[in-house]
């Protein structure tokens, strides 16, 4: 086991031990923050299925990081739901697999924030919170579009010549992501609560 890994696996143990003397309700649980496979294949990842069962009985979760999946140099959806069915599926057995032991120990990461990108050469852009959607769609009054390959909606806009790309999770691409980590049996892992729109938890 790679020494990064021992060390969480000893700090996880470690934490249980120390809280289980002190009080048999009240526990401490080491949440692990783990990236999402990457997409060139299983034999190429930063944490794969082996690293989470060598953990599983050390930590009290595994929180993926199923968002982030484009930058200001390749602008697109933040977590387009083919690569979070990916994801689940490279970590965990098949979908409602009696082996499927594990899943209720992910908590899927769910964005709250969108982006803003350039579309202009050289690319651009950042993050944006609720607050700043709701101005973007005030001042340029754009067109919501649902991109289908994604499962995001998204809009474009101009600004002094510069055209835009923006997306910012609904409640339907929520909806759909909700959907996909119950079928699993997962957990979520929100980044982050004030940055998203009031009604967002209407769909929690």
């Amino acid at each position: 086991m790679p020494q990064a890994l021992q060390f969480v696996k000893q700090l996880g143990e470690a934490l249980h031990s120390i809280s289980s003397k002190s009080s048999t309700r009240n526990h401490l649980e080491l949440i692990y923050v783990i990236p999402a496979p990457r997409m060139e294949g299983p034999n190429n990842q930063d944490f794969g299925p082996e690293d989470l069962l060598q953990l599983a009985d050390s930590v009290g979760g595994f929180s993926l990081m199923t968002y982030d999946f484009s930058g200001p140099q390749n602008p697109g959806p933040s977590a387009p739901l083919k690569w979070i069915q990916y994801s689940l599926t490279t970590l965990l057995p098949a979908k409602g697999s009696a082996s499927q032991v594990h899943s209720h120990m992910i908590f899927l990461g769910i964005n709250f924030y969108g982006n803003d990108f350039l579309l202009s050469k050289g690319g651009g852009g950042g993050s944006i919170t609720g607050r700043d959607f709701i101005h973007l769609l005030e001042k340029y009054k754009p067109s919501l579009q649902w991109d289908d390959k994604s499962s995001e909606h998204f809009f474009i806009y101009s600004d002094k010549g510069v055209r835009h790309a923006v997306f910012y999770p609904t409640l339907l691409s929520l909806s759909v992501r909700l959907d996909e980590a119950q079928d699993w049996g997962a957990g979520l892992s929100i980044w982050e609560i004030g940055q998203g729109l009031d009604y967002f938890f209407d769909v929690l």
